[in-house]
């Protein structure tokens, strides 16, 4: 059995009555815990950083000989695919965790629920970065799924980014396991607005907001479409406007549960599928890989096409190091020539 990546860790003590250096660059204590001026007790655990950019292994020579055990894998089998941040990586959306990304401190689903200015500081920035993800186009990895759909090789897709590239790129039986950046949606009375909507309210709120930053361009995106800022202390949020509740963006935050009717979905394609396809996934979180595990367990072939170690390797049958935008469409077209003889 091969042994899974390595995962190093930040050593994080614990803070009582300090402020994390971590929250320094962006807000005060009293910004961050309005109500004590000072923050909780806060337990960090260390979390895994990504491989640096030079662990990355070289894409292979003849990519068309590197798929080929792909190929004999999955052919004349109706498969599930399952997705992450790697497929969409080629279209200008960063991930977090492939060789050489940085290091990343997404916002939690406890901080933006319990604190104002917490949610203050996310919608602040998803305000600039969102546009990010509507103007991003699917790349040819997209499409080839799209094609191995419309072929009827697939059972569906499961993807855990919420870019919703798959969809434009022509796709339709897609489980958005994460949630989708489009939507909006009120956490005690269930209203579901638009983001476009959304955006609308923001721009009245905070006129000329958008202005001070002449190109989002300029600025980093981060993988959940905001953008990193320094001070947004003048930022206006908008409520609920029908019951005043707390509006969350229809995304899983870190911390967040997917909820059990997409899980109990994903499952179900897979259990339809004579062999599951992982394509630009690390499968760092339990989120994407139970479902490797879902097909290991039923002696289902699982084939891996991911620049970068997955902690799933050691379930996988046949394993390529190499780009999805690259690799999908050579695979599509292989396993559609495999089945028409």
């Amino acid at each position: 059995m091969r042994a899974g990546p390595e995962l190093r860790s930040y050593p994080v003590p614990v803070y009582e009555n300090v402020r994390p250096e971590g929250l320094r660059a962006h807000h005060t204590v009293a910004d961050l815990f309005p109500t004590t001026g000072a923050p909780p007790r806060l337990v960090v655990r260390p979390t895994a950083v990504a491989p640096p950019a030079e662990g990355r292994l070289p894409d292979p020579e003849d990519l068309e000989a590197a798929l080929e055990p792909l190929v004999d894998l999955l052919a004349g089998r109706r498969l599930a695919v399952l997705t992450g941040a790697g497929v969409s990586t080629d279209s200008g959306i960063p991930d977090y965790r492939s060789p050489g990304s940085s290091p990343r401190r997404p916002m939690t689903h406890q901080q933006f629920v319990s604190s104002a200015a917490f949610r203050r500081h996310y919608w602040a920035r998803n305000h600039l970065g969102w546009r990010h993800l509507q103007a991003a186009e699917p790349n040819d990895g997209h499409r080839a799924l799209a094609a191995m759909e419309q072929a009827g090789l697939l059972t569906g897709l499961i993807t855990q980014n919420i870019d919703l590239l798959h969809v434009r790129a022509g796709s339709h039986d897609v489980i958005h396991l994460h949630g989708r950046y489009d939507r909006v949606l009120c956490l005690r009375c269930g209203l579901v607005l638009s983001r476009e909507e959304h955006d609308e309210t923001l721009v009245a709120l905070n006129p000329h907001w958008r202005e001070r930053f002449t190109d989002v361009a300029d600025l980093e995106v981060a993988p959940d479409a905001d953008v990193v800022l320094e001070s947004t202390a003048d930022f206006k949020i908008a409520d609920c406007p029908r019951c005043g509740g707390i509006l969350k963006p229809d995304v899983v935050f870190f911390g967040d549960n997917t909820s059990k009717e997409r899980v109990e979905q994903a499952y179900a394609l897979v259990d339809e599928a004579e062999g599951l396809l992982v394509a630009g996934s690390s499968l760092a979180v339990m989120g994407g890989l139970r479902f490797v595990r879902r097909a290991a367990k039923a002696q289902r072939p699982v084939g891996m096409v991911n620049r970068g170690a997955t902690r799933g390797d050691e379930l996988a049958s046949v394993r390529v190091h190499v780009g999805t935008s690259e690799a999908l469409p050579m695979l599509a077209a292989r396993l559609v020539e495999r089945r028409n003889g």
